[in-house]
């Protein structure tokens, strides 16, 4: 592994473990190649979660 962790790069679609692609093309750093194999479902569940959390704020706070 590379000392900067493992990356998605969005444009390739791909896992890399050093920093090839521009910064705003990929996501990371992840501890290890599988983590960074799911950035995408994991950027999913976490706007899923904040989704949730909004909701849930907004209704707790209608008048």
């Amino acid at each position: 592994m590379g000392d900067d962790g493992w990356w998605y790069c969005l444009t390739h679609g791909a896992v890399e473990n050093t920093r090839r692609c521009r910064g705003a093309d990929r996501m990371g750093p992840y501890p290890d190649k599988a983590t960074a194999e799911r950035a995408l479902e994991i950027a999913r569940e976490k706007t899923r979660a904040a989704d949730e959390a909004d909701h849930k704020w907004r209704d707790d706070n209608d008048d």
